[in-house]
């Protein structure tokens, strides 16, 4: 304990701090050894309920569709099996249930048409920079442009 003026004592907590660093330069790596089975493992589990795979939005008016769809189709087993609950399939729709195999409901995206071209002399003479240059000059001075030639057809009159 100090006392009086005297001298704070130097304690060297810092020894050897290299041993305690702890570093996450190997995220990757447990993510494909460690955390991606777990998670396949969780997803066989829980497996008629949606997982995060398939049902991810691509568009929204597309996707509000497609979970319509899943809505419509899907037959939710209940948990236990004489206690029905509300939100749980008939027992009609369980009896015809069956197990979809491969992809659930696939996003298909519509390829935009290409439209090829012959590159003509005139589309090879033309200077995209300049044209847009000139555009935004021609936005830049039209008020001033229109101001003037008002002021002319006061004139003129």
């Amino acid at each position: 304990m100090v006392k009086h003026n005297n001298v704070v004592p130097n304690g060297h907590f810092r020894k050897h701090w290299q041993n305690y660093v702890e570093t996450w330069f190997n995220q990757l790596i447990l993510m494909l050894f460690i955390l991606c089975p777990a998670r396949q493992k969780n997803a066989v589990k829980i497996f008629p309920r949606p997982t995060a795979g398939p049902l991810r939005p691509h568009c929204l008016h597309a996707n509000v569709q497609r979970l319509k769809t899943y809505k419509a189709k899907l037959v939710v087993f209940p948990r236990r099996a004489r206690k029905f609950k509300a939100g749980d399939s008939t027992p009609e729709e369980l009896a015809n249930a069956t197990q979809v195999q491969g992809t659930y409901l696939p996003i298909v995206r519509e390829k935009p048409a290409v439209e090829l071209v012959e590159v003509t002399d005139e589309m090879k003479s033309f200077n995209a920079y300049a044209k847009l240059r000139v555009e935004r000059m021609n936005k830049r001075h039209m008020g001033a442009r229109m101001k003037k030639a008002a002021e002319a057809e006061k004139e003129d009159e």
